[in-house]
């Protein structure tokens, strides 16, 4: 499994829990077609400077720089401003479409753009590749806009990608959501609302698992999988006193003294978390200090989680060990 998520990861710099609002998307603009501009649009194409999106509309395409999952953002950014070029009708962009707009993290984003309006499609619309449009009644509660861009709320929009997607990504969202300003309140009642309709039932498990001190997409993902294999559910962002200071933990049980941290080892490529090599002593006396404590740590990357099975069995192997 490799590390398919948009968000960030700082270790130790920001105290677990802190609210960050979030950053919108920015969606690129798009060129419509006019007939004076024929001949521009025709040699744009020609020469890969303009691509066609929708009927009349042309994008630039996406950098080839980025990684796997920020291209597949920014492919889905250019897909909504192509569709919104193109509607005639009352919508809101809404689920994991809504999320990537809001600026909420996202992990094994689909290509998929998710609108929702208010009356049923028809059946040409219904055919429409990559499109798929929900219909509903949407409050007026519910409804925002993006930078000009129609899109449901926040609340709302964790819902919805709770009831929609699967559990894991539906909690990469959610997570990020809360812990950049999302009404907890309100997507409770925004559930309530929905009780017997499709989705509900996952949608609440997903979100009673919500916790704003989550600070990464990976963080999210690992405790839906230890979820999932049955693992009595560890505390997150554990504050743990240490010779060389405090250290907040991104999973732990403290009665069996077993940590468990996630590495997505973007912090060791260079950028903005400085050089590399400092950065890997620099977890080497973090990890060192911790064991000294009294803490056994379990680090864990992007492929362990793939594994989900084998990976709860090594954590409860700790604790079982631990607990005699």
């Amino acid at each position: 499994m490799t590390d398919d998520s948009t968000g960030p990861r700082r270790r130790d710099t920001v105290r677990p829990g802190d609210r960050r609002g979030l950053t919108p998307a920015a969606v690129p603009p798009a060129v419509r077609f006019d007939e004076r501009r024929r001949p521009e649009l025709r040699r744009r194409r020609r020469d890969g400077s303009l691509e066609r999106l929708r009927k009349g509309v042309y994008l630039a395409p996406v950098a080839g720089d980025g990684g796997v999952a920020r291209r597949r953002q920014d492919e889905l950014l250019r897909r909504v401003r192509a569709v919104e070029s193109r509607l005639d009708v009352d919508h809101w962009f809404s689920h994991t479409t809504a999320a990537v707009l809001h600026g909420c993290w996202t992990w094994r984003l689909s290509a998929v753009v998710h609108l929702t309006q208010l009356r049923p499609p028809n059946q040409s619309q219904v055919r429409e590749r990559d499109l798929h449009r929900h219909w509903t009644t949407l409050p007026p509660r519910d409804r925002t806009d993006v930078g000009g861009i129609p899109v449901t709320t926040l609340e709302r929009t964790v819902v919805g990608c709770a009831r929609l997607v699967p559990p894991g990504q539906a909690l990469v969202v959610a997570d990020s959501a809360v812990r950049g300003g999302a009404d907890v309140e309100l997507i409770a009642d925004i559930l309530d609302e929905s009780a017997g309709k499709r989705g509900v039932v996952r949608a609440r498990t997903v979100l009673d698992l919500v916790d704003p001190r989550s600070e990464s997409p990976g963080e999210s993902v690992l405790r839906w999988t230890l979820h999932d294999e049955g693992l009595p559910r560890p505390e997150v962002g554990l504050a743990v006193d240490t010779r060389l200071g405090t250290f907040w933990l991104d999973l732990a049980w403290p009665e069996q003294r077993v940590a468990v941290e996630f590495d997505g080892l973007v912090k060791y490529s260079g950028g903005d978390y400085g050089d590399p090599s400092a950065r890997v002593v620099a977890e080497k006396a973090r990890q060192d200090a911790l064991e000294e404590a009294g803490w056994v740590v379990i680090r864990v990357v992007w492929s362990d989680l793939a594994e989900g099975a084998a990976l709860a069995e090594r954590i409860r192997l700790a604790l079982r060990r631990r607990h005699r």
